[in-house]
């Protein structure tokens, strides 16, 4: 199993989401999506709704902090795949696991994939 960069678990705890946020809007956008179902996405993995997020940009608040508070959903677990070349459920800092969980389904709704695969309905 290939392991993150060393530093890499801090420099993620101590990104803001704030500063990530808008590439995600950005990455959705130009595929033909919307900012709507990229908070649906969110919501459905952390928990937090777009007033939540409006707050948690605003105090521009750390992933580290981000993942702290989020309510994880329990399907979590079925996101699986690559992103940015590590297999996310082999990721074994709880923290990347979850920064890349969020990557991989903003990667999926980018990509066209429909909103039941990316919301893992049935699976």
């Amino acid at each position: 199993m290939k392991k993150p960069p060393p530093g890499t678990a801090e420099r993620i705890a101590k990104m803001t989401f704030a500063s990530i946020y808008p590439h995600y809007v950005a990455k959705v956008e130009k595929t033909g999506r919307t900012k709507k179902e990229l908070h649906e996405v969110i919501k459905w993995l952390t928990g937090y709704d777009g007033k939540k997020l409006e707050s948690i940009i605003k105090k521009e608040v750390t992933f580290e902090g981000f993942f702290n508070k989020a309510k994880l959903n329990p399907n979590a677990h079925l996101i699986k795949g690559v992103i940015c070349g590590y297999r996310v459920e082999e990721i074994e800092n709880p923290l990347i696991q979850q920064t890349r969980y969020l990557d991989k389904l903003v990667d999926e709704l980018a990509k066209g994939r429909k909103m039941e695969k990316i919301l893992r309905a049935g699976e």
